[in-house]
């Protein structure tokens, strides 16, 4: 529409007759001439802005890994816009990027300048990590609700205790221990599969579900979403009771050390 307008405009010359114009190019009959002029002049703003968000969209998606992971899209001065989690980062923001799109795209979209995208071994941490940058960035393009609670979520009883939870990480040499309190509380923490930091794993645990006062990572009020995920798609996980009276180093090194610990579980969402 843009390249219609501007070589219609060059061929009027000086004069432009603007009821014919908007007639012509944008289809509306009966304008009268300053109302034609603005609508042609609102028309090439607009096509301007679509130009740059394709030209935008085009580098994210190029720059975006074929790789499952978080995504948020920023504006030139590092306000997030929009947070968003995907199987395929590259996939879904060529999605995001659509031509389609433009037509009902939220306004603040049109001002995204790039992207930051953060890889994961899990759906679980997807799920996870989304929630945390959508809490912590309020983006404006996302819809803004309160926290997860268990009372809005059909959650086997069964399911409603403290839980360890071991997923894949993006780090093929580590995993990712999700923590989840029935209070709501969540913790993610990384350790190394040789076992080498299990110590400190297992102490960071043991403070978490006792002593959790103590507790010095960061912690998440969302472990609705963890009891979901285990009711539904993430039924299969390895996950385990951290007050069952065994203790927990041993316990995570057996985990840790067996070569099957993720074979009905490989890192997909």
């Amino acid at each position: 529409m843009r390249d219609r307008l501007t070589a219609r405009l060059a061929e009027m010359g000086s004069a432009p007759d603007y009821p014919r114009l908007v007639q012509e190019v944008l289809g509306i009959r009966g304008a009268r001439p300053e109302l034609a002029r603005r609508l042609v002049e609102q028309a090439l703003v607009v096509e301007d802005r679509h130009e740059s968000w394709r030209r935008v969209g085009e580098r994210i998606c190029r720059d975006a890994p074929a790789a499952p992971g978080v995504y948020v899209l920023r504006d030139a001065e590092g306000r997030a816009i929009y947070v968003g989690k995907a199987v395929n980062l590259h996939r879904r923001l060529r999605s995001r990027f659509a031509d389609r799109r433009w037509l009902d795209l939220h306004p603040a979209m049109a001002r995204v300048a790039y992207a930051e995208c953060h890889t994961v071994g899990s759906e679980i941490e997807a799920l996870l990590r989304e929630a945390i940058f959508i809490r912590e960035l309020q983006p404006a393009a996302n819809v803004q609700i309160g926290a997860p609670a268990l009372r809005t979520r059909a959650i086997p009883r069964a399911l409603l205790r403290d839980v360890v939870v071991l997923v894949p990480s993006v780090d093929a040499e580590c995993v990712e221990i999700v923590s989840a309190r029935v209070d709501g509380d969540v913790a993610i923490h990384r350790t190394r599969r040789d076992a080498s930091g299990i110590e400190a794993a297992a102490a960071s645990l043991t403070v978490f579900f006792g002593e959790s006062a103590r507790y010095e990572g960061p912690v998440h009020r969302l472990s609705p979403i963890v009891f979901s995920w285990l009711a539904g798609r993430g039924s299969a996980a390895t996950r385990f009771d951290p007050h069952d009276g065994i203790d927990l180093s041993p316990r995570l090194e057996a985990l840790l050390k067996d070569k099957a610990l993720f074979a009905e579980r490989l890192i997909t969402l």
